[in-house]
């Protein structure tokens, strides 16, 4: 019982001294790099921060039957692309975190995405756990 209650202790001081456990450095990968990065026009330096080089974010195709892809280093430049041209997010993104789901060095987060309180995403985020930290890998979504 002393070992077990020793455990704890150890533990919670960790997290404690550390400050942060995985999903709150999953949820802050999320929201600094993808809604803030991608969504509401935050710095390209952030979203490469919270993404793998080879992320892709995969859709379906207008047929319904086809997948497309998105590898992230397109997503930078069309976001660059619109920045440059002055088109920037005029409505606030907010992000709904609905479920993490964490083993080992993999994890899973179900988000909403709503602007002006409109449900416009369903997203599933993919990451994993690099030496550097936590890395969006994929995501897939559904479009309200």
């Amino acid at each position: 019982m002393r070992k077990l209650l020793l455990i704890n202790v150890l533990l919670i001081t960790t997290v404690t001294l550390f400050g942060q456990t995985d999903e709150d450095l999953i949820k802050k990968t999320i929201t600094d790099s993808y809604v803030i990065g991608i969504h509401n026009g935050g710095t390209l330096d952030a979203i490469s921060k919270g993404f793998h080089p080879g992320f892709e974010l995969l859709g379906i195709g207008q047929d319904g039957n086809t997948m497309t892809k998105l590898p992230i280093y397109n997503w930078v430049e069309n976001i660059r692309q619109a920045k440059e041209a002055g088109k920037v997010p005029s409505v606030k993104t907010e992000c709904k975190f609905l479920d993490i789901d964490i083993t080992g060095n993999a994890a899973m987060a179900k988000i909403e995405l709503l602007r002006e309180e409109k449900l416009i995403f369903t997203d599933y985020l993919f990451l994993y756990k690099f030496k550097d930290g936590w890395k969006i890998v994929n995501k897939i979504y559904f479009r309200h």
